[in-house]
């Protein structure tokens, strides 16, 4: 048994990631986020997070969801989840933040690539199935920090 943090990801979806790879959860101010050229399209830019930068990442768009920021509904201030991998940092961008899930690991079941869309696999460790028949997809933390998306632009 493990806690996870859940939250939306996209209209229907829902994710969720492991709390021992959560730093913390904060709320951004968008004026606040420097914007970065040349970077790839879900890359937001970076943000003075306790007096260093820290890269932000449009979540959704990253994994080949329609964008936050094409959204009418859009708020002045998101949350980012930050991530820690190997002393890397990390804030994913995400629209509502749910609630804490204490879930059995050994539940979860494996993410078959026919199921999810190309953009997503790399960064999916599986899925686990609610109480009421939703799925919730597991996403693999050290995997977005390490994403390929980075190396060729850092």
């Amino acid at each position: 048994m493990q806690n996870f943090l859940s939250f939306n990801l996209g209209a229907r979806d829902t994710a969720v990631i492991s709390l021992q790879q959560i730093t913390e959860v904060v709320q951004v101010p968008l004026a606040e986020i420097c914007c970065v050229p040349q970077m790839p399209s879900c890359v937001l830019g970076i943000y003075n997070w306790r007096g260093e930068m820290l890269w932000l990442v449009n979540l959704e768009e990253m994994l080949g969801y329609k964008t936050l920021l094409q959204q009418t509904n859009l708020l002045s201030k998101m949350m980012a989840i930050v991530l820690e991998s190997e002393g890397k940092y990390l804030g994913l961008l995400v629209r509502q933040l749910m609630d804490i899930a204490w879930l059995d690991t050994q539940q979860m079941k494996p993410p078959f690539a026919e199921l999810f869309s190309p953009e997503m696999s790399p960064f999916l460790q599986g899925y686990f199935i609610d109480t009421s028949e939703k799925m919730m997809l597991n996403l693999d933390a050290p995997a977005i920090i390490h994403s390929h998306i980075w190396k060729t632009n850092n």
